[in-house]
């Protein structure tokens, strides 16, 4: 199967953005919470100080100065930590209070027992809600609560909160891989059967049942689809067959007959070169068709040195090759075996060679590698003439596929089906490797691993 990178992978792009989306709805979710949490704990700390305020006017309503420094006093032997208060003279002279002197940058602001203008300040690590006020007379009277419970607690809060988004992160990731990886099980299944059809097994399908939901109807189709190419392509293959059969035996005939006339040596000698070249072309196709019969059913092949095969079918070409000029090369390594059938793999050679030798031009190189690779032998055969044009390459292996410029060339354009089909017969893999110029063409036949 062909590799797919992951950044290709449709699925896993939309399961992240689908856990990114989770993520943007639960932070937003998480933000509104946090600002009601705190605008409740800032109004119940705001009412702690309206209700100290309120304690403090009524006693100033019945002794003025007195009844406050007095109140002040009691409260402050008292003090937790948690309230701030504060009562001097006109001259800044402390009366009574909780801390000895006045907190810097903080001048009283406002009249009366009241909570409007409170403010906040910092003092050390701990945050403060105050009311600073000078009562009539020139008394500076300062009232605050603590901001650290509040604080407290919404750090607390922002930190169960990113522990929370962590959480999410994790699971989004998790729920979202096991979902893209799910999927993507099912289109990789599909997938494959899509390669499997590119490499010519048109008769492929899905193995298992298939289930009820939407992976299972494009299966359906996709398994309906193959059956209609399936029995579209066997009445093709059907047909020229049977009129390459039907029209062979009577061009036979036409042959006998011809060569009982007499006097038109030169016409009967064109009609039958004519007539030669169309029984040649229907025993190629004739040949294709039992190629693609047999195709993965392994009867019929035996262990062959493709070693040999090669080198025997090469010393049958390189005369003609170096009888048009061309530069030829042989490179192989003795003893690769392989499962086949001999005498389809020297056709298969003997269609590449015929065909490079036919339109390469003298000057031109002409070379056959054998070598291993892996679990399979990789044979090239490659040549430097014309190659085949950009629009053809997609179609090469297609039969009766002709350049227009080759039209005056013999042939009838199954060289390379053929060889398709007896490539797929013997599960080679068959390419088109870039060349910078010229024509190459690689298949990788199955290794036989011999037993020790």
């Amino acid at each position: 199967m062909t590799a797919r990178p992951i950044a290709a992978r449709a699925t896993l792009r939309l399961a992240a953005l689908m856990a990114l989306a989770v993520t943007v709805l639960s932070l937003g979710a998480m933000a509104l919470q946090y600002r009601l949490v705190e605008t409740r704990l800032m109004t119940a700390q705001r009412s702690l100080l309206t209700a100290d305020l309120d304690g403090l006017a009524a006693l100033y309503d019945q002794r003025r100065i007195i009844a406050l420094r007095q109140a002040i006093d009691y409260r402050a032997t008292a003090a937790t930590g948690d309230e701030m208060l504060l009562l001097m003279d006109r001259n800044g002279t402390t009366l009574a209070g909780t801390r000895p002197d006045w907190p810097a940058d903080l001048a009283p602001a406002g009249e009366g027992f009241t909570s409007d203008n409170a403010i906040t300040f910092t003092e050390g690590s701990t945050r403060w809600l105050a009311v600073a006020r000078t009562l009539p007379g020139g008394f500076p009277l300062l009232v605050a609560r603590s901001l650290a419970p509040v604080d407290d607690t919404l750090a607390a809060l922002r930190r169960g909160m990113l522990g929370l988004l962590g959480a999410l992160l994790v699971a989004g990731g998790l729920v979202g891989g096991l979902a893209a990886r799910s999927v993507m099980a099912r289109i990789n299944r599909i997938n494959d059967l899509a390669d499997r059809v590119a490499e010519g097994q048109l008769d492929a399908r899905l193995p298992g049942a298939r289930s009820d939901d939407e992976f299972g109807l494009l299966e359906t189709h996709v398994h309906a689809m193959l059956d209609r190419i399936q029995n579209l392509n066997r009445a093709t293959h059907r047909l020229s067959d049977t009129i390459a059969h039907e029209l062979r035996t009577p061009l036979n005939r036409m042959l006998q007959k011809l060569a009982k006339i007499e006097g038109q040596d030169d016409l009967t000698a064109d009609l039958k070169a004519e007539m030669r070249q169309a029984i040649r072309m229907f025993d190629s196709l004739l040949d294709i068709s039992r190629a693609e019969a047999d195709q993965g059913t392994g009867g019929g092949l035996v262990p062959v040195d493709l070693s040999t095969v090669a080198t025997e079918v090469w010393d049958l070409y390189e005369p003609l090759a170096e009888d048009k000029g061309l530069i030829t090369e042989m490179r192989t390594i003795p003893g690769l075996t392989i499962l086949g059938d001999r005498n389809l793999i020297a056709q298969v050679l003997s269609n590449l060679l015929d065909n490079a030798i036919k339109y390469c031009a003298p000057g031109d190189s002409l070379t056959l590698t054998l070598t291993p690779d892996s679990d399979r032998i990789l044979m090239r055969v490659a040549d430097t003439g014309p190659g085949l044009p950009d629009d053809l390459k997609a179609e090469a292996f297609d039969r009766f596929t002709r350049a227009e410029r080759d039209r005056a060339t013999p042939g009838h354009g199954l060289g390379l089906a053929l060889v398709r089909a007896i490539a797929a017969r013997h599960g080679a893999r068959l390419t088109l490797p870039p060349t910078e110029k010229g024509f190459a063409l690689e298949i990788r036949w199955p290794r036989l691993q011999q037993s020790d």
